[in-house]
């Protein structure tokens, strides 16, 4: 079965995507990074979502993002499915940082649970054709507004939605044009999906 095994943020400035990496986001050398002068504006059509245990590990994950430079979309909150809040990274990377449990059990950890990667599609059965295409098996599945594919040990969860939902999750316009700033490891040939996100065999993703 196919899975995410490298996501690769794409920045324009490399050294002070690195240091707010280091600072904020606690996920080390598992998420990659790298130069690219590709133009890009607006919604780029995914979040990256950590998942955690408890709304102190929320908390202290998005002070540190705000500490880092990033800027606060949605604060955290409690809600319908537990409390979560939403930031962007000064390199424009969305971030939702969520709980689905609404009280703590206990001090917090820093530990991330999963990374959970929600693209932004435009026709979310016409992606899932491609993603089970891929090897991708489905884990959950709601008619064209969002699937969740299986993933077995790694970090990384790759999810569907439909672009406007998931802008307005964000707390963002779902208007942007250029490149998406992101690649992904994890199929066996270099291809591109039918909203533009491109995919690199894991090992040379690794090696960016």
């Amino acid at each position: 079965m196919t899975s995410i095994d490298a996501i690769t943020i794409e920045v324009a400035d490399l050294p002070a995507a690195q240091r707010f990496h280091a600072a904020a986001l606690g996920l080390g050398a598992r998420l990659g990074l790298r130069e690219s002068r590709e133009p890009s504006s607006g919604f780029r059509g995914f979040t990256l979502s950590l998942v955690v245990s408890q709304p102190a590990d929320v908390n202290g994950l998005f002070a540190s993002a705000l500490k880092a430079g990033a800027t606060a979309l949605k604060p955290a909150a409690k809600s319908l499915w537990g409390y979560g809040g939403v930031v962007q990274a000064p390199d424009g990377t969305i971030w939702q940082i969520v709980t689905s449990t609404k009280k703590d059990t206990g001090p917090a950890t820093g530990e991330i649970d999963s990374v959970v990667l929600l693209l932004g599609v435009d026709d979310v059965a016409a992606s899932k054709q491609f993603y089970t295409g891929q090897g991708f098996g489905v884990a959950k599945s709601f008619g064209r507004m969002y699937v969740e594919f299986a993933a077995e040990s790694s970090l990384f969860k790759l999810s569907l939605y439909r672009r406007k939902a998931l802008a307005k999750v964000a707390g963002v316009t779902p208007d942007g044009a250029g490149s998406h700033r992101i690649v992904l490891g994890g199929v066996t040939a270099t291809c591109t999906d039918p909203d533009g996100f491109a995919w690199e065999p894991a090992t040379a993703t690794a090696k960016s």
